[in-house]
């Protein structure tokens, strides 16, 4: 895997291959923020990514110049690499990552953010209540986007709260705000 722009451009990261993480492939990540690009000002930015897996979006975040980005991972392998990979990119001041449950996380928080980007197993149970679960509590601020990564089984299109949805081969990004 590697970092797609900005400052961290083309460093090298390998989740170790007992990995149970389904990492954001580089062309959907590049693609993502591609988007992002025309959207938003990464210097910035407040993030919050849910699920953080390998942490490659909070990495593309701080390669960009967001300098204030918290991952939530409960895996404690991944949250190990996550941390081990912020160290070693040098990244301590730009990423908050934080060994918790995303769902008992987003209760509890009292920050707002600019951008939440979810990323959760496919096959997580009642995947289709996250963007629900996650509009009960409002983390957005004015203007806030959530986006939730998802395969091409899913579609979210009928909520509430949706605006669109990226797709790039099996993965899509369903974009979401407050009405």
């Amino acid at each position: 895997m590697r970092i797609i722009s900005g400052s961290l451009k083309g460093r090298r990261f390998s989740p170790p291959k007992s990995f149970s993480a389904r990492p954001t492939t580089d062309i959907a990540r590049e693609s993502l923020f591609n988007v992002l690009n025309n959207r938003v000002d990464f210097d910035e930015l407040t993030v919050l990514d849910l699920f953080g897996g390998t942490g490659s979006i909070s990495y593309e975040f701080a390669s960009r110049g967001c300098e204030n980005i918290t991952t939530v991972e409960l895996n404690y392998k991944h949250f190990s690499f996550i941390k081990s990979m912020i160290k070693e990119f040098e990244l301590d001041s730009y990423i908050q990552p934080i060994k918790a449950d995303a769902f008992k996380y987003i209760q509890k928080c009292s920050s707002t953010y600019d951008l939440v980007i979810a990323d959760p197993p496919f096959d997580l149970k009642n995947f289709e209540a996250i963007p629900d679960r996650f509009f009960e509590k409002s983390l957005l601020k004015p203007d806030g986007i959530f986006i939730l990564e998802h395969s091409d089984k899913k579609s979210f299109e009928e909520h509430p709260n949706f605006i669109e949805v990226k797709k790039y081969g099996k993965v899509h990004f369903s974009f979401f705000a407050d009405s």
